[in-house]
């Protein structure tokens, strides 16, 4: 049997697997600065003038600081070099980013639902103006946030959980802002409860989907956008392959993937060409920019074959 190991370092375009640019540490320090401020100031404001909803959107955006931290802790391991004992490098840190964003996000939710539901029990007086000043503010430093990563949310899964994150802030803050006008002319103080508890559904189901994809990340699953069977019939169409087996896809990071697979060809080795095309229509086609492909002669060359293949 032979081994071809073909690798692509020419990436395409709108794959999802090109490095994020080093210029978005700054857009990380500038998240970061901005909305621990923020927190600080929501927080306050929240409980001087006990309003819920802006302790409860004050609450999430601290997590949401945490998780610009995490990310960009993550981004700055994935650009370390392999080592002996890290043959890939740190690049996986991306997806334990992914998975201590989900935690972190689920422990926020837990606490601010609690002090809601307590605050449906016990309503207190509310200051309208206070929420829709302090509310208002949010939105500005939520949109201008998200504006920082909006360039690279198509190419890294990280870049694209931090521009989400920022954007849905502001839609929550722009709620609470609409909650403090409809407490000004209504005075119905259950209106801030329950504004907390929407920000709490709003940021649970988006929470909901970053933990399904880090897990599904984490135990290797085929990245979405990536058809298993459209790679298979790829490979089984090049010249000479008679069959595939042992065909794996996984994500190396949250911006890169990587394919292992046995092919069978009876005629033999077919060159060194054949392999990088193939590498590069995997690139190009599929966004799988870390191909090895492992020829074979005949169906007895490998005791993995057959089964693998179902």
């Amino acid at each position: 049997m032979a081994l071809g190991h073909a690798h692509n370092h020419e990436h395409g375009h709108g794959h999802g697997h090109s490095h994020a640019p080093a210029n978005f540490d700054r857009a990380f320090a500038i998240g970061v600065l901005l909305n621990s401020i923020f927190v600080l100031v929501e927080a306050g404001f929240g409980m001087w003038s006990g309003s819920m909803a802006l302790v409860a959107d004050a609450g999430h955006n601290l997590s949401d600081v945490m998780s610009l931290l995490i990310a960009w802790g993550a981004s700055y391991m994935a650009q370390r070099p392999a080592s002996p004992r890290f043959t890939y490098g740190y690049k996986a840190s991306s997806i334990l980013a992914a998975l201590a964003n989900a935690g972190l996000l689920l422990v926020a939710l837990g606490a601010i639902l609690v002090e809601t539901v307590d605050r449906f029990m016990n309503t207190a007086p509310v200051e309208g103006w206070t929420m829709i000043v302090v509310a208002g503010i949010g939105i500005v430093i939520n949109t201008a946030t998200a504006l920082l990563f909006a360039r690279g949310r198509k190419d890294d899964i990280n870049i694209r959980g931090a521009f989400l994150h920022m954007a849905a802030d502001a839609l929550v803050s722009l709620g609470v802002v609409i909650a403090g006008v409809l407490i000004l002319t209504t005075g119905a103080l259950w209106i801030d409860p329950a504004t907390s508890f929407v920000i709490v559904v709003v940021i649970g189901y988006g929470t909901w989907g970053l933990l399904r994809d880090s897990v599904k990340m984490g135990l290797l699953a085929v990245p979405d956008g990536i058809d298993e069977s459209e790679v298979r019939a790829f490979l089984e169409a090049l010249p000479g392959v008679t069959a595939v087996h042992d065909l794996h896809i996984w994500p190396m990071s949250t911006t890169e993937t990587a394919l292992t697979a046995h092919l069978v060809i009876p005629g033999g080795y077919p060159g060194d060409g054949m392999l990088r095309e193939a590498a590069h229509e995997l690139e190009h086609h599929h966004g799988i920019g870390h191909v090895t492909l492992q020829v074979e002669t005949g169906a007895n060359d490998c005791g993995l074959g057959h089964a693998a293949h179902h």
